[in-house]
């Protein structure tokens, strides 16, 4: 298989300018560029410029996939949407990051899994995931606990020091891990969480609020009467240079994002969370096991009693002289075998199997199928 490797990065907040656009192009000669994304694939040679560097001047979101397991998320946000120090407790070694610049926020998410399959021609792209950074803009924060979940399973992989998982804090649990948003289900495909952890983590988790049909007029006038005059001013000097996609979500959580996201305090460790995960896993692989136990038995009891129509089959598939109705026969039969140990009759199949060998004991096709499956 041939190296493959995805680089995707959107404007969202603004269009690049003519200027930005040609810095851009001295990276890569053969990317496409436009005034809002940067997009290239490589199957040979790699993106001669630095991701972050490139998400921190010009962009808002960043993807990268590869062949070889690599998911990369990166998100730029105004600072005055997510506080760095709101997002720092869920940042966990390197596969969950958060930094600032002057005038922003940047999310760093990651996950590998060198050993996972990779389907060629899948549909690699911000547009499914693109949604997260709005949530994150307007105060909702289960997707960086998500993030967290999806590097404490690496973390335990990569680490086996029991002292550090059991010294590790859960960090705020976030309202509504039970009822995720459409970008946050793709983020938790994205980044690989591990569904049991994500289900025993989402017990501590309150239920969402429910969402208001949005803000009236009575709500929003006092609170724009109380911002600065030169707050004002600035916003209103964006909005007459032109339209900017996110202004009025960015605007609406200024005005109204003074509250604190809605999360509980994380009051267990990663130990905990990880062996109840454990648990929880073993619990439903003993139960899908019991199930799948059930219906093999429920099956050969019922097949069993109707034995006499089965080897009615054997001898039609039999009688065509095909290879491909002589694997249909011995199929048939290898499951005749466990039908009749099930009900306690293996004696009776013997008698039957002794007697069919003996009939078609010039038809070698057959009987080299038969003795492969060990129905001697």
């Amino acid at each position: 298989m041939s190296e493959y490797q995805y680089y995707e990065f959107q404007a969202l907040d603004r269009p690049l300018t003519r200027e930005e656009q040609e810095q851009l192009r001295a990276i890569s000669t053969r990317a496409r560029i436009t005034a809002t994304s940067f997009t290239n694939t490589y199957n040979w040679g790699d993106l001669s410029g630095n991701p972050r560097r490139m998400v921190e001047r010009h962009f808002d979101a960043h993807l990268y996939v590869t062949n070889w397991g690599t998911h990369r998320l990166m998100f730029r946000l105004p600072r005055q949407a997510l506080a760095l120090p709101t997002a720092k407790p869920y940042c966990l070694d390197h596969h969950v990051d958060a930094w600032t610049t002057r005038t922003h926020l940047l999310l760093d998410l990651t996950s590998e899994d060198e050993g996972g399959d990779w389907i060629e021609g899948a549909d690699d792209s911000l547009a499914a995931l693109i949604g997260v950074r709005d949530e994150l803009a307007t105060g909702d924060l289960r997707p960086l606990y998500l993030a967290w979940l999806s590097a404490l399973a690496a973390w335990e992989l990569e680490d086996d020091e029991e002292e550090k998982y059991r010294t590790c804090p859960e960090p705020p649990v976030p309202a509504g891990l039970s009822e995720l948003t459409a970008p946050q289900r793709a983020l938790v495909d994205f980044l690989r969480v591990d569904g049991d952890l994500l289900a025993v983590a989402a017990q501590a988790s309150p239920a969402a609020p429910e969402k208001s049909a949005g803000p009236t007029k009575k709500e929003l006038a006092p609170l724009i009467a109380a911002l600065p005059q030169g707050e004002k001013d600035a916003l209103l000097l964006r909005l007459a240079l032109g339209p900017e996609p996110r202004f009025r979500t960015e605007l609406l959580y200024r005005l109204r994002g003074t509250a604190a996201p809605a999360t509980v305090p994380g009051r267990r460790s990663a130990a905990q969370l990880l062996d109840a995960a454990h648990s929880r896993r073993t619990e439903r692989r003993q139960r899908v096991e019991h199930e799948r136990a059930a219906a093999r038995a429920q099956h050969l009891t019922s097949l069993a009693s109707e034995a006499e129509s089965a080897w009615q089959q054997i001898e039609a598939h039999i009688a065509t002289k095909k290879t491909n109705a002589y694997d249909q026969a011995v199929a048939l039969i290898a499951e005749l075998r466990d039908a009749y140990a099930h009900t306690g009759r293996s004696t009776d199949f013997q008698k039957r199997l002794v007697n069919l060998r003996e009939r078609y004991q010039r038809r070698p096709g057959l009987i080299h199928r038969l003795d492969l499956h060990g129905l001697r």
